[in-house]
């Protein structure tokens, strides 16, 4: 009965060991190098341009996701198609919206983008100065008197 354990014991170490040295082989391959370094910089200009439509936060040439390797792919083909940046940029605008572009054009749909950090600023500033305004009128017994250290802890050691 104790050799069946131990043999129990050494297959389930084996097995362990044997995934842990093989789990790096499984991790994906990095793309292959391009033979064109110049569309290759020219894309990457493009994507970090363009917002990650699943992460939100990152660009596409930053984004690790399988939609932002897509776009990259995308905008590629595209280059390899002859088309411009300016073209390349209104055609995702086109398929994805002015959320994909990370600097949005301001027009009506996105004038709240570009004036609600103005916004917020001007309210929390009104804000604080009507706070401020409200506590100046108060008198002093609103507020609970300054007590020196010293009479503190006076105050709390009982008389003998």
């Amino acid at each position: 009965m104790a050799e069946r354990r131990t043999l129990r014991t050494l297959l389930l170490g084996a097995v362990l060991g044997l995934a842990v040295i093989t789990g790096p082989a499984r991790a994906a391959d990095a793309p292959p190098a391009t033979d064109n370094p110049a569309r290759e910089a020219r894309m990457m200009a493009l994507a970090a341009e363009l917002r990650c439509l699943v992460c939100q936060n990152q660009t596409i040439a930053d984004s690790h996701a399988g939609l932002a390797e897509d776009l990259r792919r995308q905008i590629r083909e595209l280059l390899d198609k002859g088309m411009s940046d300016r073209e390349i940029r209104d055609y995702m605008t086109q398929r994805y919206g002015d959320f994909v572009l990370y600097r949005p054009p301001f027009k009506a749909s996105t004038a709240l983008l570009w004036a609600g950090p103005g916004l917020l600023l001007v309210g929390a500033l009104g804000g604080l100065a009507l706070v401020l305004r409200r506590r100046q009128r108060l008198g002093d017994e609103a507020f609970d008197p300054d007590v020196p250290e010293e009479q503190e802890t006076n105050a709390n050691v009982p008389n003998r």
